[in-house]
């Protein structure tokens, strides 16, 4: 599970396998006991949410949208072909 970094207790990250073939760039947001999945394009969406509260899914909507070039980087370093 390569991770993107860590901000305020969450970790964002990838999974090593997207899907086949492989989903739109994304990430994984997780806390203890929560987590939530957010697509990068065209803007950043909320695609799934498990026990993330309304607040934290606007803090971590804008944390994604101010680091969206560095997610994209990472992503495409990680699963260049």
């Amino acid at each position: 599970m390569p991770k993107v970094f860590d901000w305020r207790g969450y970790r964002f990250h990838f999974y090593s396998y997207e899907g086949s073939p492989r989903e739109p760039i994304h990430v994984h947001v997780a806390k203890p006991g929560a987590d939530a999945k957010f697509w990068l394009f065209p803007d950043v969406r909320l695609a799934r949410n498990n026990g993330m509260s309304a607040r934290e899914i606007r803090l971590l909507r804008s944390q994604i949208a101010d680091r969206k070039a560095e997610i994209v980087e990472k992503w495409n370093a990680f699963f260049a072909e």
